[in-house]
């Protein structure tokens, strides 16, 4: 079975705590804070490896955590941050937001990196809090959490042929008379329910070939299979068109196959292609011919005839799609490639909406991240968190709202009683 699709979750390391301590010595009575701060938690990236060609190691694993950053320690130590880690996806992968749909990258180049979750900041110990009116800080911030996210995995397949054609047309047929590919073959339609790549060696030139399972009306809106596969064509620069000989018309089928690209991407229906009329080896394939090159000559020039059994024209063929690619420009991504998200600067704006009766929730990404890395056990450390609030005009707002004391006020997955 071919996976072509995966849904993970991905977590960055939280960041160690900061650490209360304060200069014990002899001859130093009364020594100042010394507590050191935490380190900071591991990134997690996506990383392309070009000996990866499916997305089958996520059917085993779809969980994954950075190392959490360790806690700061006394004598001004920091602690160390933790390692980042690196999880390997074949070229060609596609990565989405679960929850939004947003495309966070396309991973197509080796090595190709792409940051998924943030590690979280590592908590300040009471020597970063000390200041010429507050000279022993009995406090220190915790850890912020790694960001968690679910992604959407897809992979596009990256070849230079596409194999295009009805049911039974012979493309299995033919990759595994021209490659080392073994696709799975016999007489009946969708014997192909996965793609498959091959590598095709002609004149000292390396071809990569993408047999795509064959494609029936009503593709472009995922009648049999149609949808999970079409993406595969895209990122091909040349489509081989195979016709079966064997068909009734022929020529029909070559403009249902089109019609199905056209309605699913006018791109994809824009890629040049070469057509191949094959079963050579059958009396209506030779019979076919003649009419097909007549109706077909001025749209796609020549019309070339194999039998993917005997190998008949085989040879000829594989140079003539050689020679075409040869003319044909590399086919760049049409967004630029991330080398990794940017963290984006904190917003500090915040909102207020009462939930119910003497109920509301405060929102916002620095006063969130805030309130998680206070340790509500240090009466001075909830002193400082108010005082960031008044200085925000959040205390002044929420006033001018109408909460009292006594009111409760959720901040995350925090809840917090107003004084």
């Amino acid at each position: 079975m071919f996976f072509d699709e995966a849904t993970i979750t991905v977590r960055g390391g939280n960041g160690g705590n900061g650490v209360v301590s304060f200069r014990r010595e002899a001859h130093v009575p009364l020594g100042g804070p010394n507590g050191g701060n935490g380190g900071k938690g591991g990134d997690v990236y996506l990383r392309v490896n070009g000996q990866m060609n499916t997305l089958v190691f996520f059917t085993r694993q779809r969980r994954f955590h950075a190392e959490n950053g360790e806690h700061g320690s006394g004598q001004s130590k920091q602690g160390r941050s933790g390692d980042d880690l690196y999880i390997d996806v074949p070229p060609g992968t596609i990565v989405r937001n679960q929850d939004t749909g947003e495309i966070l990258g396309d991973l197509v180049y080796e090595g190709q990196t792409l940051l998924v979750a943030a590690g979280g900041r590592g908590g300040r110990g009471n020597e970063a809090f000390k200041s010429s009116t507050r000279q022993a800080p009995r406090f220190a911030e915790k850890g912020a959490p790694g960001e968690s996210y679910t992604l959407k995995l897809e992979l596009k397949l990256i070849a230079d042929v596409g194999l295009l054609g009805k049911p039974n047309a012979g493309k299995s047929t033919l990759l595994s008379r021209v490659s080392a590919a073994r696709p799975k073959i016999a007489d009946y339609p969708f014997t192909t329910l996965s793609p498959n790549l091959g590598v095709v060696e002609i004149d000292q030139r390396a071809l990569v070939f993408a047999d795509i399972p064959g494609l029936i009306e009503g593709a472009h809106e995922g009648a049999g299979l149609g949808l999970q596969f079409l993406r595969h064509v895209e990122r091909t620069r040349l489509l081989v068109h195979l016709l079966d000989g064997a068909s009734p018309d022929p020529l029909e089928d070559f403009r249902a196959i089109n019609r199905e690209l056209a309605l699913y991407s006018e791109k994809l229906a824009a890629k040049p292609q070469i057509v191949v009329l094959n079963k050579m080896d059958l009396t209506e394939a030779r019979e076919s011919l003649a009419e097909l090159q007549r109706e077909l000559g001025n749209e796609v020039g020549h019309v070339y005839a194999i039998s993917a059994v005997t190998g008949e024209n085989v040879r000829e063929l594989l140079r003539a799609i050689a020679d075409r690619l040869a003319e044909l420009p590399k086919e760049e991504p049409e967004a630029p490639m991330f080398v990794f998200r940017p963290h984006e600067r904190e917003s500090v704006a915040f909102t207020i909406t009462q939930e119910a009766p003497g109920v509301y929730r405060l929102a916002g990404e620095e006063i969130e991240r805030l309130a998680v890395m206070t340790d509500w056990s240090s009466y001075e450390a909830a002193e400082r968190f108010a005082r960031i609030l008044h200085g925000r005009g959040i205390t002044a707002k929420m006033e001018e709202m109408g909460v009292e004391v006594g009111d409760t006020i959720l901040i995350g997955d925090m809840e917090l009683e107003w004084q």
